[in-house]
């Protein structure tokens, strides 16, 4: 019970904070789909996770290898399958229309996906990575569906009339930052034991990648949070105007 309640509480915390930051609070039954939905992008990942993963044997060196299983396999296919299901859920819904909107679904989806291999992860392991994935691997998971929100409500709401460019961003900022944030990790530990002196350099170069995707999100998610404010403002004047 120790172990769920480990797993839970970090998914559920981070949804909160998202959640009670918008002002114009979406459907909790709209909500629930997309959580739920974050679970059906753990099995599209496994479907392209398959057939991937027998390549492994092509890249032997630490760099390679720690670039294949962080992009190849992990990031890319996790962040398209959400992006998939975020897609199909929200997008032509009539309660996606705020910039902020967009940060919110993506984050339900994202974390659905995390609450699940949160779960794996710290029943395998236990307490010892609970509190890591706690403070790092959730925190990651609704930071970068923050970044894959931003640009999706920017293509839904055509900022700038450029729809095309802000729908490509939305799928690829979060995969470079996904598959970033592993590399890092994974080639520091694949150097670990032949050079310590690098992968210290890499394990120095974590944290400040970590704050930039903090200080990313959140200013992310201020932008919108104001970009929706205006535009309720505005439609409340109108509404007065006509009255």
């Amino acid at each position: 019970m120790t172990l769920l309640i480990a797993s839970i509480t970090p998914v559920l915390i981070f949804l909160y904070l998202i959640f009670r930051k918008d002002k114009n609070k979406e459907p909790i039954s709209l909500l629930a789909k997309c959580f739920f939905g974050g679970f059906i992008s753990i099995i599209i990942t496994l479907l392209i996770d398959i057939p991937i993963m027998s390549l492994g044997h092509l890249f032997q060196t630490p760099f390679l290898k720690s670039f294949f299983d962080s992009f190849i396999v992990a990031a890319i296919p996790e962040e398209f399958s959400k992006f998939i299901i975020l897609y199909w859920i929200i997008w032509k819904s009539k309660f996606f229309d705020e910039h902020y909107d967009g940060i919110v679904f993506a984050v339900f989806v994202s974390l659905g996906f995390a609450l699940v291999e949160n779960i794996v992860y710290v029943f395998e392991h236990g307490m010892r990575i609970a509190f890591f994935r706690a403070i790092l691997a959730v925190p990651g998971h609704g930071l970068f569906a923050v970044a894959m929100g931003y640009f999706l409500s920017k293509a839904k709401l055509k900022f700038d009339g450029d729809h095309k460019r802000y729908l490509v961003l939305s799928l690829l900022v979060p995969m470079l930052m996904h598959g970033i944030y592993d590399f890092i990790i994974m080639y520091a530990n694949d150097l670990s034991k032949t050079n310590t002196v690098f992968s210290g350099v890499l394990f120095i170069i974590f944290p400040f990648f970590i704050i930039f995707l903090w200080r990313f999100g959140i200013q992310r998610i201020k932008i919108s949070i104001q970009k929706s404010i205006l535009k309720q403002d505005y439609l409340f004047k109108k509404t007065i105007k006509y009255i």
